[in-house]
């Protein structure tokens, strides 16, 4: 089963899966709809190598709230609230996920994401409340000096899209 964790931030929530595991492997609940109230309406998986960084990604209309999934690898998660009425606002939130420790992030509609790839071929899973659309996508660059986020890494691998991010209040 799985257990629901509140965080800080109004509405992200971290949830921990408990898998049912036997002499074949695991099996995973991975779908949390029903707890969080949220309907899903689109999913992606994406395979990264190791010391990729993706992200900050969010939607400015048709804004999406996000369920984050590590089903092999490891990853540092990191959000940053884009609700200007938040508490938390341009504050930051950063949580391993992995394979091994069987924790998802739900992420509310108003966060930027991105995360950092700890090993080769980590395949994590993305399921969205709203379909994307590049025609509302916006981006922040990873290392934004005006968000103060700390990394304990230098150079990510970035895709041309990610290296050409601007900050926050370009």
């Amino acid at each position: 089963m799985y257990k629901i964790v509140k965080t800080k931030f109004k509405d992200l929530i971290i949830v921990q899966n408990y898998p049912y595991k036997d002499m074949r492997g695991k099996l995973l609940f991975g779908s949390f709809a029903n707890a969080l109230k949220k309907k899903f309406v689109h999913e992606y998986t994406s395979i990264s190598k190791k010391n990729v960084f993706r992200g900050f990604h969010y939607q400015y209309k048709k804004k999406q709230g996000k369920l984050i999934t590590v089903l092999y690898g490891e990853i540092l998660d990191c959000v940053i609230d884009l609700r200007k009425n938040s508490k938390t606002f341009k504050k930051n939130f950063k949580i391993k996920l992995s394979g091994s420790n069987n924790k998802s992030l739900y992420i509310p509609p108003g966060f930027a994401h991105g995360y950092y790839v700890f090993k080769n071929n980590t395949v994590v899973n993305c399921k969205q409340t709203n379909p994307f659309n590049s025609k509302f996508e916006k981006g922040i660059i990873w290392n934004d000096k005006s968000l103060k986020l700390k990394w304990k890494f230098k150079k990510p691998i970035l895709s041309a899209k990610d290296k050409k991010q601007p900050s926050y209040y370009s």
